[in-house]
């Protein structure tokens, strides 16, 4: 009786092994497999911006859709974003903009988060103008005629000085330090808003309508709009160290994502996922296009691209 009950035993137990292993298979073959790490919420910051929106529904479609997890999204200014890795609110922000005080307080001070590698992107932050400005207004992209112009640039908002229109304010800005220390005769006024800000340039565009305002690439903008940078003294290594005393352009950025401490070490297969994500300017363009202009849903763009694009977001799936 013992040796036939072990048999039976042994036999019901290769029967679940098989049936596991089939299951598994099925999963391969395109069901979502199950999250790896216990905690199976990822949330992540969403900061103000279209391509950031980008960045974060191609990332949420596939932890959600090819690897099980659920994403949890939250609305944040920059700021706050990183106060949620030490109150354990964010795991993710997916495009940092050269937060160096940031990293300096929440990686190497506090601990709580830690980076997790470039984005692919690479971020540049300037003043523009029309490009039909550039052509009738000669010397107008050199800092150094800004004065000679701004009263082509005076509102109602900036009193007798020309108006630098900015977007959100809880953007990365030397704006006001640029002005006084390069003797400008300009006022910053903020629009509030991304929106607000290529309303506005639109508009600047349509109507003619002189307009000098900070503006961001990678962004779908310059695709629909011909716009001139306005150029500033060149930026050096240091030389906005001191945010009171800046005086050159913004750098180049190559634009990083950053993890919470907890999740780099408990995040599983959703970490590597987020850590192996990296993607162009023009990706993330398409992308935040179809969301702002083409109306679709942010999962909905995320889909197309990548349906679209499996040669590229493959290689960023943990093995």
């Amino acid at each position: 009786m013992r040796i036939g009950r072990s048999i039976r035993l042994l036999a019901g137990a290769l029967t679940v092994a098989l049936a596991a292993g089939c299951a598994g298979a099925r999963v391969e073959t395109g069901q979502a497999a199950a999250p790896a790490s216990a905690d199976s919420v990822v949330r992540i910051a969403v900061n103000p911006w279209a391509g950031y929106e980008a960045s974060t529904a191609v990332l949420a479609y596939l932890l959600e859709k090819k690897l099980g997890y659920t994403v949890k999204r939250e609305n944040l200014a920059e700021q706050v974003s990183w106060e949620g890795f030490e109150k354990g609110d964010v795991d993710v922000i997916v495009e940092n903009w050269g937060h160096e005080d940031l990293k300096k307080t929440f990686i190497q001070d506090r601990k709580v988060a830690v980076e997790a590698g470039s984005t692919g992107n690479k971020g540049v932050i300037g003043w523009y103008i029309p490009a039909w400005m550039a052509k009738e207004y000669p010397g107008i992209t050199d800092y150094r005629n800004l004065n000679r112009y701004a009263n082509l640039f005076r509102t109602s908002e900036s009193g007798g000085k020309g108006q630098l229109l900015f977007g959100d304010p809880s953007y990365v800005s030397n704006e006001d330090a640029l002005i006084r220390n390069l003797g400008l005769n300009l006022k910053v006024v903020v629009a509030g808003s991304e929106a607000a800000l290529i309303e506005s340039a639109t508009q600047a565009q349509r109507q003619r309508r002189p307009l000098l305002f900070y503006f961001w690439k990678p962004h779908w903008l310059f695709d629909r709009i011909d716009l001139a940078r306005v150029t500033l003294p060149p930026h050096t290594e240091g030389c906005d160290a001191d945010p009171k005393k800046v005086a050159c352009d913004y750098a180049e950025l190559d634009l990083d994502k950053v993890v919470s401490r907890r999740f780099a070490e408990t995040g599983g297969r959703a970490y590597q996922l987020v850590k192996n994500f990296s993607w162009t300017n023009e990706a993330q363009n398409a992308v935040s296009n179809d969301i702002v202009n083409n109306g679709l849903s942010a999962e909905a763009a995320a889909e197309k691209w990548i349906k679209a694009n499996e040669s590229v977001w493959s290689s960023w799936m943990p093995q």
